[in-house]
């Protein structure tokens, strides 16, 4: 099993972006952060215990990497590959500091 991977690839592979080829605009326009240090070449490695900071569908994404994926297999595979660290009020669109 591998140990490492590319930073474009597992983000693919992890099914966090449609094509590899949008992964790497995103790393390649500095948007992306492994441990805190911004990234900007696609072919950075990742290995399990990094944590990503990246921008996903209108919203910033903190996962955990756990696992290096051998194929882009189904979406409850890739589940297996990370764990979500975003706050649990960000996910449901709630804002957990009172306004009134």
């Amino acid at each position: 099993m591998l140990d490492r991977l590319r930073l474009d690839k597992w983000l693919w592979q992890a099914r966090f972006f449609k094509t590899r080829a949008s992964a790497q605009s995103v790393v390649e326009a500095g948007h992306v952060r492994i441990n805190s240090e911004k990234v900007a070449k696609s072919s950075r490695e990742v290995k399990s215990g990094d944590v990503l900071t990246f921008p996903q569908a209108g919203r910033i994404r903190v996962i955990k990497v756990l696992a290096m994926p051998i194929r882009r297999g189904p979406s409850e595979e890739a589940l297996t590959l990370y764990a979500d660290l975003d706050a649990p009020s960000s996910q449901n669109g709630t804002n957990p500091i009172p306004t009134a």
